[in-house]
């Protein structure tokens, strides 16, 4: 929510291979239209971001969309990927009125496509995330840090985020800067 952003090596290494298809730009490879730093928006979910890169397939005359996203690391055991992936073919479907059936993912750790199929069951989480997003931005407060320190190793917001600091007790921090406080009036 406060836009915060800190560089470590794996956001280096993100913004590396993204140098490439973050740039707009568009050709065609084998009969394939590509379209890479592709704005996209769902004026209906209230979402907006950038694809990497979008390929329209040809298929009964008309152009299908398949969005690619690119990810530094390898396939993860959570599903954030796949959700990002899904609300772009969201946006996909909302802008160009064809459905959006697959998408893909692609490692840059693996050099691996994997095929992600957009179907009822990440559908459906991703609507709930979306839901869940518009929330918290609605409250317009940053939530709380994560309380599974696991994943933290990580992340480049760490020192912002201050995990360990913002778990502490509220009172028994509050009593502590008074307390300092109090003592630093009585040394004036």
């Amino acid at each position: 929510m406060e836009r915060l952003w800190a560089e470590n090596r794996f956001t280096a290494e993100g913004h590396a291979l993204h140098s490439v298809v973050d740039k707009p730009g568009m050709r065609k490879t084998k009969g394939v239209r590509r379209a890479t730093g592709l704005p996209l928006a769902s004026t209906k979910l209230g979402i907006a971001g950038m694809a990497d890169l979008v390929e329209f397939h040809q298929k009964d005359g008309y152009e299908t969309p398949y969005p690619i996203e690119y990810k530094r690391g390898k396939s993860k055991l959570h599903r954030a990927d796949e959700v990002q992936l899904c609300a772009q073919a969201f946006c996909l479907e909302d802008m160009t009125g064809q459905s959006v059936p697959e998408g893909a993912l692609f490692y840059a750790e693996t050099k691996r496509r994997v095929a992600v199929p957009f179907d009822k069951e990440l559908r459906e989480l991703t609507l709930n995330i979306i839901s869940q997003l518009k929330t918290v931005f609605a409250s317009m407060q940053t939530p709380p840090p994560t309380t599974r320190t696991d994943r933290c190793r990580a992340c480049s917001l760490y020192d912002l985020c201050r995990p360990k600091d913002i778990s502490k007790p509220v009172k028994a921090w509050r009593e502590h800067m008074t307390k300092l406080t109090l003592e630093e009036k009585e040394f004036l």
